[in-house]
């Protein structure tokens, strides 16, 4: 009799456990980012989330893909927040009505990388127009993303202003990967490219080789990082008030704050902006 007792107080303590802990999870806050592969490999996000997790009791999960793909799965409602880097792309999705406001979050640069031996002589040029024009002139191998990123968007942007078509069809010396920026500074690494990478990225990058900036500074290299809640009025099932609570910790300035404090290698890879 007492051992039954025993075994039906456990019983009713395991069930009172279970239901608990579903009720828990089913009772949890959570909110969905879509995000640059920059902002995730660099981890910045292992660094800043779980002071928001632990202070809000809120979890992140964080879907880190090109800025392109990152808009286009919000439009689709797969986002409670969107933290990219093309600003003109985030203001349209404002626009349209899929973003509620955007906000600056923070930025830092665009560098060109390249092996030590600088085959087209792109070290010391004026200006970034100057560097990808000798790069074509002397045709140079280029690796770009070509997936619709924000560094690809940028790149596009830097060979129109340079009045070079690199797209075009039957220039072998310009390879598109496809893929993201640390695949991407790997094939140029294999195959003795350059390639156009944001610094957190860069100075996170382990296979270098030989590989050193060969062009910074140039301002039209500046590379803004902006954040925005998915509108539930195009998307309903958008958990509104987790996903702006987490904006409004973001642009906070202990937030703000850590993201200044955030290096690897004594270099920092953002810089927040202003609160």
């Amino acid at each position: 009799m007492k051992n039954r007792l025993i075994r039906t107080a456990t019983t009713s303590l395991l069930s009172l456990s279970l239901c608990t802990a579903i009720g828990a999870q089913a009772d949890a806050k959570t909110v969905l980012i879509q995000s640059t592969t920059s902002t995730a490999n660099s981890g910045l996000y292992d660094y800043l989330l779980p002071a928001f997790e632990q202070e809000n009791n809120i979890k992140v999960n964080v879907v880190a893909v090109g800025t392109g793909q990152a808009i286009r799965n919000a439009r689709n409602c797969d986002a409670d927040v969107l933290l990219v880097h093309a600003k003109a792309a985030e203001e349209a999705f404002v626009a349209e009505g899929f973003g509620v406001e955007r906000f600056d979050v923070m930025y830092n640069d665009f560098v060109i990388v390249g092996p030590a031996s600088d085959p087209a002589g792109i070290r010391g040029s004026e200006n970034v127009q100057s560097a990808f024009r000798k790069i074509a002139d002397n045709e140079a191998l280029f690796a770009s993303r070509g997936d619709d990123s924000g560094t690809h968007k940028k790149e596009m942007s830097l060979w129109e202003n340079a009045g070079v078509n690199a797209e075009a069809s039957g220039k072998t010396w310009y390879r598109s990967t496809g893929s993201g920026m640390g695949a991407t500074i790997n094939t140029a690494v294999g195959l003795g490219a350059y390639a156009l990478t944001d610094r957190a990225t860069w100075i996170g990058f382990k296979n270098k080789s030989d590989y050193q900036i060969l062009l910074e500074g140039d301002t039209v290299l500046f590379n803004q990082y902006g954040v925005t809640l998915v509108n539930e009025n195009k998307c309903p099932s958008v958990n509104a008030e987790s996903g702006q609570q987490f904006i409004d910790w973001l642009l906070s300035e202990a937030a703000q704050n850590k993201i200044a404090q955030f290096q690897i290698a004594n270099q920092k890879l953002f810089y927040p902006n202003a609160n």
